[in-house]
C-alpha cells in the first residue's frame, strides 16, 4: 500500500448501511474514497466482488458490508454464509493480489456469551448462532489469505440511519405507552459514528508511516472497538428516552431474554475489553451514554 501517494484508492463496502455511511464521511481526506452501495456490490455476488475490486484497484478495502438479520440468518445460512463468511475470504484474496490492505468488521457475536467479564481478542471463539457462525467465517478467511488487515470486532451497534434498536425504541416510544426490554443481556451499545471515527483514526496511522508495509505487517490483526463501559439492553433503553426529550415518554419494563424468545440465541455477555486497541493505536472510544447523547443531538 503506497501511503504516501495523494491519488490512493480507499474502497468502501455497503455504503448504505449505517457503518458504511459514516465511513466514506470520515475516510476522506486519506484517499480517494469510491464509495459501492447495494447498487454497485451486492456481496452474495462473489464473481461481481472479484471484477469491481480488479476496475477500481484500491490501496485500501474497507468492509463493514454484512449480512445482519441475525434471526433470518437461521433460515438462511447459506446467504448469510455466503455473505459474512465467503465474501471477506474474496476480498482478502484480491486484496493481497493488487498489494493492498483490508479492513473488516466483525462482531461480539464469535463468543457464546457466557464469561463473567469483558472477552478480549485471545478468548476462545464459540458462537451459538448462524450470524456468529458466518462471521467468525469470515474473521478466519481473511488470516487465512494472510494479507494485511485490521478486523474490528464491535457490538450493538446503532445510528440515525438503517434498522437499529435506536430507531425502532423511538418508533415504537411514540406509539407505545409501554415496553418490554430485555434487562438481562449486557453489552456496549456502540455509535457506527464512533466506529467510523476510530477507523480514520487507525488508517490514518498507517497513512503517515514512514514505511506502510511495515506498519501493516505489526498493525496487521483483531481489535474489539465499542464503546466503553456497559449496560443491558433495558438501561440503553431507558438512556434513549432520557436523552430523546419525548413529550411522552413511554414506561420502560425490564423482562428477562426467555420472557422475549427469538430464532437466534443471544449471547447473554457482550461485553468487549478495548484494553488492546488503546495499548496499540493510542484509541479508546467515549463512554456509551456520552456516545449516545451525541447522537441523538445530531439528529
Amino acid at each position: 500500500m503506497n501511503v504516501h501517494d495523494a491519488k490512493r484508492t480507499i474502497l468502501v463496502t455497503g455504503t448504505n448501511g449505517q457503518v458504511g455511511f459514516e465511513l466514506v464521511r470520515a475516510l476522506q481526506g486519506l484517499g480517494a474514497v469510491v464509495a459501492a452501495d447495494r447498487t454497485r456490490l451486492d456481496l452474495s455476488d462473489l464473481d461481481q466482488l472479484r471484477v469491481l475490486i480488479r476496475e477500481v484497484r484500491p490501496a485500501l478495502i474497507v468492509n463493514p458490508a454484512a449480512y445482519t438479520a441475525v434471526d433470518k440468518a437461521e433460515s438462511e445460512p447459506d446467504l448469510a454464509m455466503r455473505i459474512n463468511g465467503e465474501a471477506p475470504g474474496v476480498l482478502a484474496e484480491e486484496a493481497k493480489r493488487l498489494g493492498a490492505a483490508l479492513v473488516h468488521y466483525s462482531t461480539d457475536y464469535v463468543f457464546n456469551g457466557e464469561k463473567d467479564g469483558a472477552y478480549v481478542e485471545e478468548d476462545a471463539t464459540e458462537p451459538q448462532n448462524m450470524y456468529g457462525r458466518s462471521k467468525l467465517a469470515g474473521e478466519q478467511a481473511i488470516t487465512a489469505v494472510g494479507v494485511p488487515h485490521l478486523i474490528f470486532r464491535t457490538s450493538w451497534v446503532y445510528g440515525t440511519r438503517g434498522k437499529n434498536f435506536l430507531l425502532t425504541m423511538l418508533r415504537l416510544g411514540a406509539e407505545r405507552p409501554e415496553l418490554k426490554v430485555v434487562a438481562d443481556q449486557f453489552g456496549a451499545p456502540t455509535w457506527s459514528n464512533t466506529i467510523a471515527t476510530l477507523t480514520a483514526h487507525a488508517v490514518s496511522q498507517a497513512c503517515s508511516a514512514e514505511d506502510s508495509a511495515q506498519w501493516w505487517e505489526t498493525h496487521s490483526g483483531t481489535y474489539h472497538l465499542t464503546a466503553s463501559g456497559s449496560t443491558s439492553w433495558h438501561g440503553f433503553a431507558s438512556a434513549i428516552f432520557e436523552f430523546a426529550k419525548l413529550e411522552n415518554r413511554p414506561d420502560v419494563l425490564p423482562i428477562s431474554a426467555s420472557e422475549y424468545p427469538s430464532p437466534a440465541k443471544r449471547p447473554t455477555n457482550s461485553r468487549l475489553a478495548g484494553d488492546k486497541l488503546e495499548r496499540v493505536f493510542g484509541l479508546r472510544a467515549p463512554g456509551w451514554k456520552e456516545a449516545l447523547a451525541l447522537c441523538l443531538a445530531s439528529r
